[in-house]
């Protein structure tokens, strides 16, 4: 499936860490990747693109002690590739130094990557990419006659592998796969005052077989786009409000954003100084574990080669770590968390999940609104003010009653982590977070 092999990228970054040495590096980290990728997406039955990719890149950081240089390429022959090392060379003698550059410290690096089986090769070309998409959205239409139209649907399948390796001890990298079903009908009212609606979903996976089926993908997809016809707007108020699973995600990444090193040590977060106290409440737990096999936030080592482990982020309620990379925790005068990149498989677990998915979480609710799609950008991650437009459904006695759009949620989500009062049993994953639907105990909505 690959051009190059393991051992062929082995032999690139042994040549190129072999160079930064020669010329008078201290230290140094080389990365080559490889990937190739196809994307279909039709749109009512006609082919709209094919896409198919294929790339590679190799990437050199060279450190003269405490400063520090970057460069790559795609042209893997030697006298690129020493060229490219002469050019991060350069640029480090150029650099001011920092006194929190430098690679991992080698007793934290991962000496024996685990198997966490990321890669699933799907072998499908073209044609059959666009018969599976074509029958999403023939499933979309076939619900109802008021879908006439649709945004698409799509296909995707990526293969990728890489190899990374330092001059203090680390060489690992391993191959992996990233696959997707989308669709996203359109729905039109039976009169022109109902106006049009529309709304998607999509399944991904890193194993083919684990994918949706694209018929449900296109069912799902076209009763929520109906579901959404004859929405009207609501008076201002504060009432709970549900954020469906796919947007409790977003509340997570909001606070792993808060409490990761880069916005700590540049002091642009509302939950600074938060470790050891309370940012959620008593019956929540984080949980980040990123050995689970061939799932998408799984990784054995982090992006500088540090070994990941399992941990609890919040223990009921009570912070317990950051998300560090090596560089923002020596700005803290912490060690790293093995985060470098990102946060791994997050898992939000509570004392009160609400069993029966999110029709018993309706229940609980009893009156509010249960969000199910966020516009704008309207999050201030310094002070924690937020406020987006929302569309959504209007919630009475348990039971949805109608949609609800033109309106915006607002608070404060410092509070509204604070105020989570129960979390739904409909878990889902979305990237490397998994989460049910969320129920806040109050927020503002602003409508007419």
């Amino acid at each position: 499936m690959f051009t190059y092999s393991s051992n062929q990228f082995q032999e690139i970054i042994e040549f190129m860490l072999a160079e930064a040495r020669r010329r008078g590096a201290s230290d140094a980290i080389a990365e080559v990747s490889e990937g190739q990728g196809l994307a279909v997406t039709v749109r009512k039955g006609e082919v709209e693109t094919i896409e198919q990719s294929l790339d590679k890149q190799v990437g050199v950081t060279v450190f003269l002690g405490q400063r520090r240089g970057n460069a790559s390429t795609s042209d893997f022959s030697q006298a690129s590739l020493r060229a490219t090392v002469e050019a991060a060379y350069h640029i480090a003698q150029h650099t001011a130094e920092d006194d929190c550059a430098g690679p991992a410290e080698p007793e934290l690096l991962e000496k024996k990557p685990k198997d966490l089986d990321l890669f699933h090769s799907w072998a499908i070309d073209a044609i059959e990419a666009v018969e599976i998409a074509r029958a999403a959205e023939a499933a979309a239409f076939a619900v109802s006659k008021q879908i006439r139209n649709s945004d698409g649907a799509s296909v995707s399948a990526h293969h990728g592998h890489f190899m990374m390796g330092t001059t203090n001890g680390f060489m690992g990298g391993y191959p992996f796969s990233r696959h997707y079903i989308s669709c996203a009908p359109i729905a039109n009212g039976l009169t022109k005052k109902s106006g049009m609606q529309r709304d998607d979903w999509y399944s991904s996976s890193r194993v083919p077989k684990e994918l949706a089926e694209p018929a449900a993908i296109g069912k799902y997809a076209a009763q929520r786009a109906l579901s959404r016809l004859n929405a009207k707007s609501i008076s201002t108020r504060r009432c709970p409000v549900i954020f469906e699973a796919p947007l409790a995600a977003g509340l997570m990444g909001g606070l792993v954003q808060a409490v990761s090193g880069g916005a700590l040590y540049r002091k642009s977060s509302f939950l600074l100084d938060s470790l050891g106290k309370a940012v959620l409440p008593k019956h929540v737990s984080l949980i980040e574990e990123p050995h689970h096999h061939a799932m998408m936030g799984s990784a054995p080592f982090d992006e500088e080669g540090v070994k990941t482990h399992a941990r609890t982020v919040v223990d009921q309620g009570i912070l317990q770590g950051y998300f560090l990379s090596t560089y923002s925790a020596r700005k803290l005068g912490m060690k790293t968390t093995g985060n470098a990149g990102g946060s791994h498989h997050l898992t939000f677990q509570s004392k009160k999940t609400c069993k029966g998915g999110l029709p018993a979480l309706l229940k609980e609710m009893g009156t509010g609104l249960l969000v199910t799609e966020l516009m704008g950008q309207g999050v201030n991650y310094v002070t924690g003010d937020y406020s987006r437009g929302a569309f959504g459904y209007w919630v009475e006695n348990g039971e949805i009653q109608y949609p609800v759009e033109e309106v915006t949620i607002a608070g404060n989500l410092r509070d509204m982590l604070m105020d989570i009062a129960m979390i739904g049993s409909d878990t889902l994953v979305r990237g490397s977070k998994e989460t049910g639907s969320i129920l806040i105990g109050s927020m503002t909505v602003g409508g007419k």
